[in-house]
C-alpha cells in the first residue's frame, strides 16, 4: 500500500478502521460463520473504546457479514449464494452503469482514464504485486460508476465496493498470472472507446460474472 493509500485510511473514523479490518477477516474466512463478536473484546482488541465497535458493527450488519441476534452479535460471513448474489447484483449495476457513461461521458476523455488504470494494473502485474492490482482494478470499474452521472447508482456500488475490494484481494492472489485481467480490462476499454455499447456490455457481464464463478469455486477455500 502507498503512502497515500495509507494516509486516506488513517483519515478514516474509527468506527470504519475498526470495519475495515473485521471485514477483511471475515471475508477471507478468518472469523468463520457463528463466532461470537463481543463488543468488549473487540474494544480490548483493538484499544479503542465500545463507540466505534458499535460502529463497525453497525457497518458489517448492513454489508450481510454479522446479524444481531438475542444474545449479541455473530459472524454470518459470505457463502456460494452469498456470493453468487453479490456478483449478479453488480453485473446489472455495473451494466447501466457502463452505458450510462458511454451516453454521457466526453467518449476519449473517459477512455484515457480508463486506459490510465490499465497501465497501472500493467505494472502491477509485472511486480507481482496483487494489492496494487487490486487498488487500480477498483478505481477502473469506479469510474463507471462516476462517469454514469447518477447519484444513486454510484451511492449502490459504494455500499457493496468494501466487500469486493477484499473479495478482488482474494482472487488476485490465487491468480499467478495477472496479465490476462489486464488484458481483458484493454479489451474493455477498446470497445468503450469504439462506442460499440453491445460489445462493451458483453465484455464487461462476461468479466464479472467469472470472477464471481471463479470464487464461487473457492468458497470452501478461502472464501467462507
Amino acid at each position: 500500500m502507498d503512502r497515500l493509500a495509507v494516509d486516506q485510511v488513517r483519515q478514516l473514523p474509527l468506527g470504519e478502521r475498526v470495519a475495515g479490518q473485521l471485514r477483511e477477516r471475515i471475508v477471507k474466512g478468518e472469523l468463520e460463520p457463528g463466532t461470537h463478536l463481543v463488543e468488549g473484546a473487540l474494544a480490548d482488541s483493538f484499544d479503542v473504546s465500545r463507540g466505534p465497535i458499535r460502529d463497525a458493527l453497525r457497518i458489517l450488519e448492513s454489508e450481510g457479514l454479522v446479524e444481531s441476534r438475542r444474545r449479541g452479535v455473530f459472524v454470518t460471513g459470505l457463502d456460494e449464494d452469498d456470493i453468487e448474489e453479490l456478483f449478479t447484483l453488480r453485473e446489472s449495476m455495473e451494466r447501466l452503469a457502463l452505458t450510462r457513461a458511454m451516453e454521457r461521458a466526453d467518449g476519449p476523455r473517459a477512455a484515457d482514464l480508463l486506459d490510465a488504470q490499465v497501465a497501472v494494473m500493467a505494472e502491477a502485474a509485472d511486480k507481482k504485486d496483487p494489492a496494487a492490482f487490486a487498488e487500480a482494478d477498483l478505481r477502473f470499474h469506479t469510474l463507471f460508476y462516476e462517469l454514469a452521472q447518477h447519484r444513486r447508482l454510484s451511492a449502490a456500488w459504494e455500499q457493496h465496493r468494501p466487500v469486493f475490494t477484499v473479495l478482488l484481494d482474494v482472487t488476485n492472489t490465487q491468480d499467478r498470472d495477472l496479465r490476462p485481467s489486464v488484458e481483458s480490462h484493454a479489451g474493455l476499454v477498446r470497445a468503450f472507446r469504439s462506442g460499440d455499447v453491445e460489445q462493451a456490455v458483453s465484455l464487461l457481464s462476461e468479466h464479472i460474472l467469472s470472477a464471481g464463478n471463479r470464487l464461487r469455486n473457492a468458497a470452501g477455500r478461502s472464501v467462507r
